[in-house]
């Protein structure tokens, strides 16, 4: 069983930044690629972020490239996500996510290929 518990939410004005941080409870942390997720309200969950086991490599959704970074420290298990010039579109429930994998240079972008979910955390962003 993997616990993840997310935090670094909050309320921001647009083109702030905030950096989001997922503790994880597995011993084999580095054997996880991970990923950021967030849902709006009244709408589906949508892909943020992932990076693989190792760290050496992301993905990034086209919406956040550019502004939006995930990394991780396999020394603490945790994985951050750093997000910058925020829009109030990107405001929505943030959570965190884990899956092994094979090799530590894999990655998963898909929702449906993540075993262990975190709660969540509130990102608002205000006009």
């Amino acid at each position: 069983q993997v616990l993840l518990v997310e935090s670094g939410g909050g309320l921001v004005q647009a083109g702030g930044s905030l950096r989001l941080s997922c503790a994880s409870s597995g011993r084999t942390f580095g054997s996880y690629a991970m990923g950021w997720f967030r849902q709006a309200p009244g709408k589906e969950r949508e892909f943020v972020a992932a990076v693989s086991g190792s760290g050496g490599n992301t993905y990034h959704a086209d919406s956040v490239k550019e502004r939006f970074i995930i990394s991780r420290d396999n020394a603490k298990n945790t994985v951050y996500l750093q997000m910058n010039s925020l829009k109030p579109e990107d405001t929505a429930v943030y959570t965190c996510a884990a899956t092994p994998v094979a090799s530590p240079g894999f990655l998963r972008i898909s929702g449906n290929e993540y075993i262990y979910w975190g709660q969540g955390t509130q990102v608002t962003v205000s006009s």
